[in-house]
């Protein structure tokens, strides 16, 4: 095969995408020094719509960097894999899933007050169905409202008092190494991050076995089967976005935690745990999804009786 003597790296242009793809392409650099490499910026659906749809919106992120992926416009894609649909195209593949950030979710709030010191009423942005369930599920009282853009964005409207906080990945916050605008991180016993997120995704070409080999070094294996868990638990649910959907899955020495929660009304989920033994994540995803689905239609059946 002929070397590869550049190698361009797909990314969104966010502030957030982009840090993202510089921390890849530096581990890389380190790695093979003899490679230059580049970031190429795409723009996405995402980034162009004014007005998100009310549903599936994972898609929207990733479609243009696959397919410029695809059609040898670039080498190697780095994703947020929370913003990655379970099933993606067949010349595709995740070389690399890297080592896991801190998955929970932060509340950022101008008058520096926490979660549960919020006054009553509170106007909390957020543009996840996931974040909004399990708020009001803990604070009914809380006024959700839909905010989107980029993460500098979104900071920006909380700074003009257009909310009352904000919530947001830790992840991203920290990558920024913007923590210190961090107001609480919020307990994964109050919300359940979406699956995959803190962690970073290097797509490639399945026929590419250079650039392949070179990702593979990033891979963490105990993020790898973290996420393996969780999106076969998303896939099991249905594998997109109509329902609010959170799940952590965490390794301890060789046993595998998963737990996840469903929300199926605004004052109502399922919330339900599985261990196994961490060779077995799809396994694990796969038996708590049938779990939470027969709950869930004990409930429905429960609703319709009445």
């Amino acid at each position: 095969m002929k070397k590869v003597d550049i190698i361009t790296i797909g990314s969104r242009k966010s502030i957030l995408a982009m840090t993202q793809a510089r921390l890849v392409m530096d581990m890389l650099k380190k790695a093979f020094p003899n490679y230059k490499f580049v970031i190429k910026k795409i723009v996405t659906s995402g980034d162009r719509l004014k007005k998100w749809p009310t549903e599936q919106v994972k898609g929207l992120f990733v479609k243009e960097i696959e397919q410029a992926l695809i059609q040898g416009k670039i080498d190697l894609a780095v994703h947020s894999m929370k913003d990655l649909p379970v099933e993606m195209p067949k010349e595709l593949e995740i070389a690399a899933i890297t080592k896991r950030a801190d998955a929970r979710d932060v509340l950022i709030s101008h008058s520096g007050k926490k979660l549960d010191d919020l006054e009553l009423k509170s106007c909390i942005g957020t543009s996840s169905p996931r974040r909004k369930a399990q708020l009001l599920l803990y604070r009914p009282d809380l006024n959700i409202v839909n905010i989107r853009g980029n993460l500098d964005t979104r900071l920006k409207k909380l700074n003009d008092k257009q909310f009352d906080a904000i919530v947001l990945a830790a992840a991203g916050i920290i990558r920024l190494g913007w923590q210190g605008l961090i107001t609480e991180y919020i307990n994964e016993n109050i919300i359940l991050p979406a699956p995959g997120q803190g962690v970073l995704g290097v797509q490639v070409r399945k026929k590419d076995k250079n650039v392949k080999a070179m990702v593979k070094i990033l891979d963490h294996s105990s993020s790898r089967s973290e996420v393996t868990a969780e999106r076969a638990f998303l896939k099991s649910m249905g594998g997109g976005c109509r329902v609010p959907i959170g799940c952590l899955a965490k390794i301890r020495a060789d046993v595998l935690s998963l737990k996840a929660i469903v929300a199926f009304t605004q004052t109502g989920a399922v919330k339900l745990a599985v261990k196994t033994n961490k060779k077995y994540p799809l396994k694990a995803g796969q038996e708590l999804a049938r779990r939470i689905k027969k709950l869930l239609n004990q409930k429905v059946k429960k609703g319709k009786s009445r």
